[in-house]
């Protein structure tokens, strides 16, 4: 069964926010995902923000109104043109070549916890040439240069390798 995904990245952080994921994205459920998340409690869309999208029929009228509602930009893409919004394709790829070409997944709960283990992977381990071969959340103790051995951690069984340096 195909899932679709939807997912936000800031650009100037690539921070990537996965929305939700649903086999058939209709436009009551892409009217659903639009008020999660311009929710002013746990929703990350605030206004003065924008949105580029490509022009997929998935993002229905009611979505963009929603969107719009909460004083969000939209942005449409011009169309056929995939290299204006290159951070997304970026990161489509990034995952399809790291994780999921290589497993095969078994149900929604699978495709889950595999997206939840490649985000902490892309966010906290993986270097970005993009940012100066650098993390993009860096935790405070990867920081530290030192003569410490550096140890090898492992995610999804070994598929996602990422080094460092053990504390002192």
């Amino acid at each position: 069964m195909t899932y679709y995904i939807l997912f936000f990245i800031q650009v100037g952080s690539r921070r990537v926010h996965i929305a939700g994921m649903t086999p058939h994205p209709n436009g009551p459920w892409m009217t659903q995902m639009a008020r999660n998340l311009t929710m002013e409690e746990w929703g990350f869309l605030t206004p003065d923000q924008h949105v580029i999208h490509d022009r997929d029929t998935k993002f229905c009228s009611a979505f963009r109104e929603t969107i719009k509602a909460a004083g969000v930009r939209l942005v449409k893409l011009p169309p056929r043109s995939p290299n204006l919004n290159a951070h997304a394709e970026r990161w489509v790829r990034s995952v399809k070549e790291e994780v999921l070409s290589r497993l095969i997944l078994f149900g929604e709960d699978a495709l889950r916890q595999v997206l939840k283990e490649y985000g902490t992977h892309y966010h906290q381990e993986r270097n970005h040439q993009g940012k100066g071969n650098g993390l993009l959340m860096a935790l405070a103790h990867r920081k530290t240069l030192g003569t410490n051995p550096i140890r090898s951690r492992e995610r999804l069984g070994g598929l996602l390798k990422y080094y460092n340096r053990e504390a002192a």
